[in-house]
């Protein structure tokens, strides 16, 4: 049995981060909204609790408090910011507007011995973002640490496991916060850092075959990392039992259809369907060039065709969804979902339409923990390591009209982007890259003749998970070289550009 985190939600915009480090030092952890109730936090038998930070005061008669099942459990609990002061208020401490709010670096002074500052120096550089301290601090409690600014930046009741920090230990501008993290997790409540890709291989096969039995599952297959580690999952589980089905909306990347089937070529016996539905697509899409009305188009029409062709399979009780981790806690998080930025398209709709149940294999996983599955799987390193690409395919990359032609286009200038990004070594140098087709005509010169084609935009960006971005600094010769062979061999195209807008205030896609 592995050791399992409980973290606590208190409406963080960094509580997502504290899943991550754990994960990262192989421990399980789940993120379960404030309000978690006793019987589901005693049900979950939690090794470890760490309670997030807020944007709420614990002095605000609608601050959110968690259930007091949690102080009676006796498992080791590491409050951080807010939940520093709710470790504190629960013992009697007095939480006040601080004289001076803190935000940004601070330094951390340590003055008393604990087994979190394992491996840590005398002073360390943390992360500040509060606007209420701890002015009183119980008689139970010993400080362990302090800044300029926070005499109490870290406290710890005496005689037991419960720990508080006032700093952020989740995020990279406390570099010491991962070791603290650590040594909570492994020196303070000896748990077990044995969750690997592995484990979750063989627990999940072992789960779909629990569940599924002997009935037949329907996948929808994109090419993606996400959908072909499930389907690696689901056949190692199921075999012959699994059934792919891969809609080519006709607005894939370039050869997209022919490099799925080569991928899978290695297992005879996983029996693909490949539907060929561009013409449907493009045909929907004409005249069309409002982002949201695309996607729409794009997810009705994927839908229909999906369920088309499952319907084919009468013996299918199952439908398998790529839905990830991160998806799951949007659904469930403190505030509930974010406001909607671009709708997405999904085959979320399918489940009750065709009356099947769902499996969700990575449902427990981050994207990078996907990308650690497929190579455990035994995936190329160059599925594991591939870039997202949207749901709606080219489509939200040509801006304007969706036409063959100017579908035609973007593969091509996109294909020669992404093989020299291949070719340079730059390839996972950047988190996402890719081409856009705009719907302005340039004036250009080719020989003698005066061209009036079309623009392309080079995009790359470095992102953790797609929350945030920063343009990718590619060399100048390596998009000069890109540059010039987009021009010379995409006849179409005679003007290229670099985006260089981070997110925010862009987004990562154009539309």
């Amino acid at each position: 049995m592995h050791s399992k985190v409980l973290i606590l939600d208190f409406g963080s915009q960094y509580t997502q981060l504290i899943a991550r480090v754990v994960r990262s030092h192989k421990v399980y952890c789940e993120i379960h909204p404030y309000n978690y109730s006793s019987n589901d936090i005693i049900g979950f038998a939690p090794s470890a609790i760490i309670l997030s930070g807020s944007p709420f005061s614990v002095t605000n008669d609608k601050a959110p408090f968690p259930e007091k099942c949690i102080w009676e459990l006796g498992v080791p609990i590491l409050g951080i910011c807010y939940g520093m002061q709710l470790v504190a208020s629960q013992w009697g401490g007095k939480v006040e507007a601080a004289e001076k709010r803190e935000y940004g670096f601070a330094e951390l002074k340590i003055n008393n011995e604990s087994l979190l500052w394992d491996g840590l120096k005398p002073v360390e550089q943390v992360w500040m973002s509060h606007a209420d301290a701890l002015s009183e601090l119980p008689e139970c409690f010993e400080v362990l640490a302090y800044t300029d600014n926070s005499p109490h930046a870290a406290i710890h009741l005496k005689g037991s496991n419960v720990y508080a920090l006032q700093f952020h230990p989740e995020v990279v501008h406390s570099p010491c916060g991962s070791l603290i993290l650590a040594n909570f997790m492994f020196k303070v409540a000896k748990l077990s850092g044995d969750w690997t890709p592995g484990s979750f291989i063989s627990e999940t096969v072992d789960k779909i075959r629990a569940q599924v039995g002997d009935k037949r599952v329907i996948l929808g297959l994109s090419g993606g990392v996400d959908s072909t580690v499930a389907a690696m999952l689901l056949y190692k589980a199921i075999g012959k039992q699994l059934i792919p089905i891969f809609v080519d909306t006709g607005l894939m990347r370039y050869a997209e259809a022919d490099r799925v089937k080569e991928l899978f070529a290695p297992y005879p016996d996983l029996n693909v369907r490949y539907v060929d539905a561009g013409d449907t697509f493009l045909s929907l899409l004409k005249g069309i060039s409002d982002p949201e009305t695309k996607r729409k188009i794009i997810g009705s029409a994927f839908i229909d065709v999906f369920e088309q062709v499952a319907s084919e399979y009468t013996d299918a009780e199952y439908l398998a969804q790529g839905t990830l981790y991160p998806d799951v806690i949007e659904s469930v998080s403190f505030a509930g979902p974010s406001v909607t930025i671009k709708s997405h398209h999904n085959v979320g709709g399918l489940p009750e339409k065709m009356k099947l149940k769902l499996v969700e294999p990575l449902r427990e996983l981050f994207k990078d923990e996907v990308r650690e599955v497929g190579a455990c799987l035994g995936l190329p390193d160059s599925l594991v390591h591939r870039h997202p690409f949207p749901g709606p395919g080219l489509a939200v990359r040509i801006i304007g009209d969706i036409t063959r032609e100017n579908v035609s286009l973007l593969q091509q200038a996109d294909e020669i982007f992404i093989s020299e990004l291949y070719k340079c070594g730059l390839y996972n140098s950047t988190w996402q890259a890719f081409a856009v087709l705009l719907p302005i005509h340039s004036v250009g010169v080719m020989g003698d003749e005066r061209t009036y084609d079309k623009v392309c935009a080079l995009r790359a960006v470095n992102s953790m998970d797609g929350m945030t971005a920063d343009w990718t600094e590619l060399p100048h010769e390596f998009l000069k070289r890109v540059s010039n062979r987009i021009g010379n061999e995409v006849k179409g195209i005679s003007r290229v550009v670099y985006d260089i807008s981070s997110k925010p205030p862009a987004t990562i896609e154009w539309e």
